[in-house]
């Protein structure tokens, strides 16, 4: 069936900190919770305009996720960083080379590109050229690059011992949305070029105050230094539910769950 340009959209794939929820072996009461807003996979984000289809992120459960939101279609993969909970369903784009009939474009630091070629040495074997093999061409992201109609400007992010990348996606000139997640903080550069955001997405781990990751009060004071029209949270702990956390939020910040569709 032939593309179709739409309106852009994302889809949280994931919403959840690197063990996800409900955890194992935890029996408190977000883990319990029969709200499915409480039940999260490791955050991960889709992003498409009918034509251009973009993965942020390869978690562990990214087969499930595609097939729980009926995504058919990925053209180009953008890395935020390496951790495992961002990679290591790096495989399961074996699929979409196969729907594709072709290798597919990654996007990442050279760091990122450097993991995946020790975990994943296969899929940069160029002799592995048939049906069945993950089959990728790496990109390292240096600068501003273009993915369809999709302008993405890339900006360096401190997590602990580690820099991951943050996205600005503009189209047609327009800041459509930013995707910041596992930072502790975002440098005052950064938030300058992210004003008038229309969507933003940030790491808001848990309430208490945490190494590595923006905590509550960090990321609403980051928000709305930024002004986005819309404020999404994403990977959550289980410390509280997605009702008890969007009560203690103010007006135009919203706790993000897996499997919402947000209109750009």
């Amino acid at each position: 069936m032939p593309s179709t340009l739409l309106r852009p959209k994302a889809i949280v794939l994931g919403s959840g900190t690197s063990q996800g929820v409900p955890m194992i072996g935890c029996r408190c009461a977000t883990c319990l919770s029969t709200d499915p807003r409480d039940k999260r996979t490791r955050s991960s984000l889709y992003l498409t305009d009918g034509i251009s289809s973009i993965l942020i992120d390869t978690t562990p459960e990214l087969r499930l996720q595609c097939l729980r939101e009926n995504i058919q279609n990925v053209h180009s993969i953008l890395f935020t960083h390496q951790h495992a909970d961002h990679i290591m369903g790096f495989d399961d784009l074996r699929r979409f080379c196969d729907l594709i009939g072709t290798r597919l474009p990654i996007y990442a630091s050279e760091e990122v590109i450097a993991t995946l070629k020790r975990i994943f040495p296969y899929a940069f074997d160029p002799s592995l050229e048939k049906n069945g093999y993950l089959r990728i061409i790496p990109h390292i992201i240096e600068e501003t690059f273009q993915i369809g109609r999709f302008t993405i400007h890339p900006f360096p992010l401190p997590h602990g011992k580690i820099t991951t990348l943050g996205f600005l996606f503009e189209l047609e000139k327009k800041k459509i949305l930013a995707y910041l997640i596992d930072c502790k903080t975002i440098p005052q550069t950064i938030i300058e070029r992210l004003l008038d955001v229309e969507v933003l997405i940030i790491d808001a781990l848990r309430d208490e105050p945490h190494p590595t990751h923006l905590c509550t009060s960090e990321a609403i004071t980051m928000a709305q230094r930024i002004g986005a029209k819309k404020t999404y949270f994403t990977h959550l702990t289980h410390h509280k539910s997605h009702k008890e956390r969007q009560a203690c939020l103010p007006p135009n910040i919203y706790v993000a769950y897996d499997g919402l569709a947000i209109d750009l």
